[in-house]
């Protein structure tokens, strides 16, 4: 790959559930084979209705502990989903961090209340990312007859960097990571630990062009020449080398 192009899907209204996001995609975007799609989950989770009123949610006594003790001192009710969406709490002292039930671990679960139409309004990762994309990616191959590839991408901190990413929680019809070890370098040395986030690294590169404040929730990435299949599940760090679990 010598080039890349990132090309912005323009002009998608909002997302509401039972919307055919894969259709609204298709109306305003042409596709080539080989391209990669990669779109936000905030969209595919309103498509999905993978939200939550807070109004229709009870803190419990743990929630309520937890929200006392955190730095940007959220609604109870809040912290309550985010452990209703979590199999274990990894820390929640000043921040919360979590292990979803996917296996991400991540803060606050994924649980998001920006963007959403109500304060009183979250939503939620999609059950399955790895199937949203598997879904889209089929969709679009009905509607716009071309072979492409599709991330689900979100933003994630990073503890041992400022800022936030976006990273690729969902993948369908490329492959999450390239293993590089055995391999020889340039100076013919075999590589030991050369693992390459691919998906994650597309995601952040769709990133720029989503913005937070754009309302870009898709993104064309072109000109990319990946060979393979994998799936969001490939770039999960087993818990034996997890710094958190």
């Amino acid at each position: 790959m010598k080039r890349l192009e990132l090309l912005g899907v323009e002009g998608l209204p909002e997302v509401r559930p039972g919307d055919d996001l894969a259709e609204l995609i298709a109306a305003r975007a042409r596709f080539e084979a080989g391209d990669v799609l990669v779109v936000a989950q905030k969209v595919v989770s309103k498509a999905e209705g993978r939200i939550v009123d807070l109004n229709d949610v009870t803190a419990g006594a743990e929630a309520v502990q937890i929200a006392g003790r955190l730095v940007a001192k959220p609604d109870p009710r809040m912290v309550q989903v985010v452990l209703d969406e979590s199999v274990r709490v990894l820390r929640s002292e000043r921040v919360l961090i979590t292990e979803t039930r996917h296996g991400y671990v991540s803060a606050n679960a994924g649980v998001d209340h920006s963007n959403v139409g109500g304060r009183d309004t979250l939503t939620l990762l999609p059950l399955d990312p790895d199937a949203s994309a598997a879904r889209l990616r089929a969709r679009l191959r009905d509607l716009a007859g071309a072979d492409v590839g599709v991330i689900v991408s979100d933003t994630f901190g990073r503890p041992w960097r400022l800022g936030i990413v976006n990273v690729a929680l969902g993948v369908a019809g490329l492959p999450a990571v390239i293993d590089l070890r055995g391999t020889p370098d340039d100076d013919g040395n075999p590589l030991h630990a050369t693992v390459l986030a691919v998906a994650d690294e597309v995601a952040a590169s769709a990133g720029l062009v989503m913005g937070k404040t754009d309302r870009t929730p898709a993104v064309i990435a072109r000109g990319l020449r990946l060979t393979g299949r994998g799936t969001g599940r490939d770039l999960i760090r087993p818990q034996a080398e997890d710094l958190f679990r």
